[in-house]
C-alpha cells in the first residue's frame, strides 16, 4: 500500500496448500528454468562473437533462479524442479531464429512475472516482480531488434496482445 504496508494475503490458496503468491512464484521459477535451458539453444545457433548477450541473459536468469529458490525455501515451499528438457516452439536454424527464440523466452518470463504481480500480497514480491519484468522487457527489446521484429518494444510486457 502507499504507506509501505503489504496487502493482505486474504488466505487465497492454490493446490498443495500454498498461497496464490507462492504458486505464481513457482510458475515464475519454471519460466526461469525454461529460459536458462533455452539460452543454451540460442547460444548454440549464434556465431561465437555474438554470444556475449546470451551469456549475460543466462547469468541474469541463473541469479534469478537462485533468488527464487531461496525465497521459496525461506517460505517452506519446495521449489519446482527443472525439467530434463523442453520442446522448442519452432526449429532454430539461424541467428535470426535464435533471436526469435530469445524473444519467446523473454515474453514467457514476462507473462510469468505479470502473474506474480497479480497474485503478490507482499511488497517485496511486487518489487522483485517489477524488477524481473522490467529486465525481461529490456532484454526482449534487444532480441526483437536482432530478429527484425517491429515494434521492438511492448507497451504492456507480459500481457497478451489485443
Amino acid at each position: 500500500m502507499a504507506d509501505g504496508t503489504d496487502f493482505p494475503a486474504g488466505g487465497d490458496t492454490a493446490a498443495g496448500g500454498t498461497t496464490a503468491e507462492d504458486a505464481a512464484l513457482q510458475e515464475a521459477l519454471a519460466a526461469v528454468h525454461v529460459a536458462i535451458w533455452g539460452y543454451g539453444v540460442v547460444g548454440a545457433a549464434l556465431p561465437a562473437e555474438s554470444r556475449d548477450a546470451v551469456v549475460a541473459c543466462e547469468l541474469a536468469y541463473l541469479g534469478l533462479r537462485d533468488q527464487l529458490v531461496g525465497l521459496l525455501s525461506d517460505r517452506q515451499v519446495e521449489p519446482v524442479d527443472d525439467e530434463p528438457g523442453h520442446t522448442l516452439p519452432f526449429p532454430v536454424l539461424s541467428p535470426v531464429d535464435a533471436a526469435a527464440l530469445a524473444v519467446v523466452l523473454e515474453e514467457v518470463a514476462s507473462a510469468a512475472w505479470t502473474w506474480v504481480l497479480d497474485q503478490a500480497g507482499e511488497r517485496s514480491t511486487r518489487v522483485l516482480a517489477v524488477a524481473a519484468l522490467s529486465a525481461a522487457e529490456v532484454r526482449a527489446v534487444g532480441w526483437r531488434t536482432q530478429a527484425g521484429r517491429t515494434p521492438p518494444t511492448s507497451a504492456f510486457p507480459g500481457l497478451p496482445e489485443a
